[in-house]
């Protein structure tokens, strides 16, 4: 099998589908998904284990065919010709060979475009601050940070450092500078590259993600010293995140986090994707914003509070999760049934519906 023309056709299927991901597992048919769905590519063969030799051979350089021997995992980007680019990862499992490709649209859509609230805009363009996209895995995380740089990037002249593993969308540059540093071939780690943002000269940082608690401890003091910083988080909702990122420090350094967290936290904005009932996927969220109740119920130990402090303040612009929810059902976007699998309180959703 020519292997090079093979992935070729995949891809061409992936985009021609608009799906998210392509996955090549031993035994089974190549699997692309689909509106949240995986559906395998019958009318493709099974796959062999030459198979996935081949694909990874054709996918990684030599060296990172290397890197994959030796820590049995790899994440990377690839480049297909001008039409697309994908974020990867090829690992083992019970011996074999497994990939992982998501695919990474060319064209940075607006929060319009991606069915995001407006309010969005408001911290694109603010001068400093800290402000979290989370939510689980394939959730639309990156996309949402690449829409709030693109505006800024259309907007101000700014310096603009991304730090990724891998990078994942490219932006042009237009108003702004920026530079995309990528871990391993651009800098040794989120820490390095992050500690070296201060003699960079730059105005806004975009962290790919917050992996250790010297990251996160040096997002934070660059979004106290006028910095704007934007990064993710694995994590459920608002009040979850500002917890993961106190208790990921000891207990001795955690009351000085919650200072500096309460004074340098904008917003955090929680995402998942939910099947569309017109096809393809809409956005639930929850977004809140930090004012001074917000603060002090940081400083206070109190973060189970700020549940009831977003439910309580949708005229500030806060969206409560059940809320998106909702009003998705009653516009006839997602089923009542998605609602109650992405809620996370649904006792509430219920009264609401």
């Amino acid at each position: 099998m020519d292997y090079q023309r093979e992935l070729e056709d995949l891809f061409n299927a992936v985009i021609a589908e608009e799906s998210s991901d392509l996955h090549f597992s031993e035994g089974r048919h190549p699997t692309i998904r689909s509106a949240g769905f995986l559906i395998p590519l019958v009318k493709k063969d099974v796959l062999k284990k030459e198979d996935l030799t081949g694909f990874t051979k054709a996918i990684l350089t030599p060296d990172q065919q290397q890197e994959l021997v030796t820590k049995k995992e790899i994440d990377f980007a690839y480049m297909y010709d001008d039409k697309a680019r994908f974020r990867g990862n090829i690992f083992y499992q019970q011996g074999r060979i497994s990939i992982a490709l998501r695919l990474i649209p060319r064209n940075i859509r607006t929060f319009a475009e991606l069915n995001l609230p407006e309010a969005l805009d408001m911290f694109s363009r603010k001068k400093q601050g800290f402000f979290l996209v989370v939510g689980p895995t394939g959730q639309g995380k990156s996309t949402t940070l690449a829409s709030m740089v693109e505006l800024i990037n259309n907007e101000r002249l700014e310096h603009i450092i991304t730090i990724e593993d891998p990078i994942e969308y490219l932006f042009e540059q237009k108003k702004s500078i920026i530079d995309q540093r990528e871990i391993k071939s651009d800098t040794r780690s989120f820490h390095s590259a992050l500690h070296s943002v201060f003699r960079q000269d730059v105005d806004v940082v975009m962290i790919g993600e917050m992996r250790d608690p010297e990251t996160i401890g040096t997002a934070v003091t660059a979004a106290e010293t006028g910095h704007l910083v934007f990064s993710t988080l694995h994590t459920n909702s608002a009040a979850q995140t500002i917890d993961r990122i106190i208790d990921s420090f000891p207990a001795g350094q955690q009351d000085q986090t919650r200072l500096q967290l309460s004074s340098s936290l904008i917003g955090i904005f929680s995402q998942r994707l939910i099947p569309r009932i017109s096809g393809g996927l809409i956005p639930a969220y929850e977004l809140l914003i930090s004012n001074n109740a917000v603060s002090n119920l940081i400083r206070e130990r109190r973060t189970h509070e700020i549940n009831t402090v977003i439910e309580t303040s949708s005229q500030e612009g806060m969206v409560d999760l059940n809320r998106s929810l909702s009003d998705l059902v009653r516009r006839g976007e997602i089923t009542v049934e998605n609602a109650y699998l992405h809620t996370l309180n649904q006792k509430t959703l219920e009264r609401m519906l």
